[in-house]
């Protein structure tokens, strides 16, 4: 039986239409979203989404159709996406720092048959970088903030939903289940190009009510989104969060370390989730004692390596009176371990903390049989979180999830007698910059596309900034000549800029195991040495 369209307050919403109707419900002309001369109450924004399900629908789209979003953090981003997902459309998310061949893609692999984008954004032209591609499924691009575009505007697609009758949409939102698909997030692997995870309305909004739960977030706080809404963070831990917790979304679409304490300072900011790199960047400003952060209550933090010194210097300089460490992927619905409030500083520093309430988690060996406490294994976890699947490619969905449920995550780590987990090391060879998966695989193709190389090996190295950075190693073509940074200039006009090697070297060959694959483990003892 589909779910009730407008659930009564105290029920669950099981799917993002009820959600965001529970929400006008419950906070009614409280602010969702504040962005610039924009204000949104929770009631405005239901009402825009339903204006943007009543376009798609004109437009002829159905329930499981694939919509692309691919824009930096403005408040159309949410409209648009979330409107997508009232029409029962599945939501397609797409890196702001692709180019037009990565986005193409995965416009192409998705088949999705209409794309929102943003005309102009830090000189880039995005609908511009897809005009040599080719996108049979792409029926219509929807251009934010750009008059003169010559694609549909996005006032002008609105309008279209005045030929939608108010019955129809309701109808339409009322058949999305809490099982159907809300969105594909696609994610790169070792072994080629990126896979499109499947997951769920009712699993993404379980786990991040306990999310906005556990982090601290309350009715009336005031959350600045800089992890981009294209990622899970900024989506899930974001969007859907404050639509939960009646909390105003403030969006903010460019890093600027000077900017975030401004805007801190000036609106008031409550919520500042990040990857620790964000911290570092607020903590070495030359002028952090010049702006009053103290409205800062809460945060969450991951994806990589944090110093004890940074847990204690987030509470005693930024003030954080809550700060909760993590550990997810996208194929869990970004949602796996959280350390708890009360956790030791150590704890939340060394380990991403326990079980989220309702999955297992296990350490397992080659056997998949569980490992006991304190020994490394690899991190399986089975329960209402794990994706569906990988779109279209039932054979790697077998690789990921086993016969038994468990999802194999692919990153070794140690669970101590307490249940807080601490990864160790990756079986995959992806690594982390910023906050962005960086997948070795993906990169290295790219670099093979050099009409000057023959081969090339890329994988993490350290970096007191950014966690990780790439590093290739490269083997030319004979008679062929290149330097350092021309490959670098070339990689930045065909990559999105954190999957740039930093540190390039030049060999003669590649070493080989037994098998004749590419040895990176002799390749990082060279760099250690």
């Amino acid at each position: 039986m589909p779910p009730e369209l407008h659930p009564a307050s105290n029920r669950t919403a099981f799917t993002i239409p009820q959600l965001i109707a529970t929400a006008a419900e419950r906070f009614g002309k409280q602010l969702f979203i504040e962005e610039g001369e924009t204000r949104l109450s929770f009631c405005d924004f239901a009402v825009q989404t339903r204006q943007v399900a009543a376009a798609l629908i004109d437009h002829g789209i159905q329930p499981g159709d694939r919509i692309g979003v691919w824009a930096p953090n403005i408040s159309e981003w949410v409209i648009a996406a979330l409107g997508a997902q009232c029409a029962g459309a599945i939501l397609v998310t797409l890196n702001t720092r692709n180019k037009g061949s990565e986005t193409a893609y995965i416009l192409r692999t998705s088949g999705a048959r209409l794309l929102f984008s943003v005309g102009n954004f830090l000189d880039c032209d995005y609908p511009a970088m897809l005009a040599n591609e080719e996108l049979p499924a792409l029926e219509e691009i929807v251009v934010f903030r750009d008059s003169a575009t010559p694609h549909t505007r996005w006032q002008s697609f609105l309008e279209k939903g005045s030929r939608t009758s108010a019955t129809t949409v309701d109808k339409r939102m009322a058949h999305v289940s809490g099982d159907d698909i809300s969105d594909i997030l696609f994610t790169s692997g070792t072994t080629g190009n990126p896979k499109g995870v499947m997951t769920c309305h009712a699993q993404n909004l379980r786990a991040f009510k306990n999310w906005g739960e556990n982090v601290g977030v309350i009715e009336g706080d005031r959350y600045l989104a800089i992890n981009p809404f294209f990622h899970t963070f900024g989506y899930k831990a974001g969007i859907l969060v404050c639509l939960i917790k009646g909390v105003t979304l403030l969006p903010h679409a460019v890093f600027d370390t000077r900017e975030i304490l401004k805007r801190i300072a000036t609106e008031r900011i409550s919520v500042l989730p990040g990857p620790p790199t964000l911290f570092q960047s607020l903590l070495a400003h030359p002028e952090l004692d010049k702006f009053d952060i103290s409205s800062l209550k809460c945060t969450a933090t991951g994806a990589a390596a944090i110093p004890i010194e940074l847990i204690r210097q987030m509470k005693d300089r930024l003030g954080f009176e809550r700060v909760i460490t993590a550990y997810g992927l996208t194929e869990s619905c970004g949602m796996a371990t959280m350390c708890r409030p009360d956790d030791s500083a150590e704890t939340i520093a060394t380990t991403s903390g326990r079980a989220i309430p309702d999955i297992e988690l296990r350490c397992v060996d080659g056997n998949n049989n569980e490992v006991p406490s304190g020994e490394p294994g690899e991190i399986v976890l089975r329960g209402f979180n794990v994706m569906k699947g990988y779109f279209d490619n039932d054979a790697a969905t077998a690789e990921t999830i086993d016969s038994e449920g468990w999802l194999h995550t692919g990153d070794i780590g140690v669970m101590d007698e307490q249940g807080n987990l601490r990864i160790t090391d990756r079986l995959k060879d992806m690594f982390i910059t910023g906050g962005f998966n960086c997948y070795p695989t993906e990169i290295e193709n790219i670099i093979n596309g050099h009409p000057n190389i023959t081969m090339n090996a890329v994988f993490g190295v350290p970096d007191d900034r950014m966690g990780e950075v790439a590093m290739v190693f490269v083997v030319l073509k004979p008679g062929t000549q290149l330097e350092n940074s021309e490959l670098i200039s070339w990689c930045r006009e065909k990559m999105a800029n954190y999957k740039v090697p930093r540190q390039v070297r030049f060999v003669d060959a590649l070493p080989l195991n037994a098998s004749g694959k590419v040895s990176k483990l002799e390749l990082k003892k060279i760099v250690s040495n």
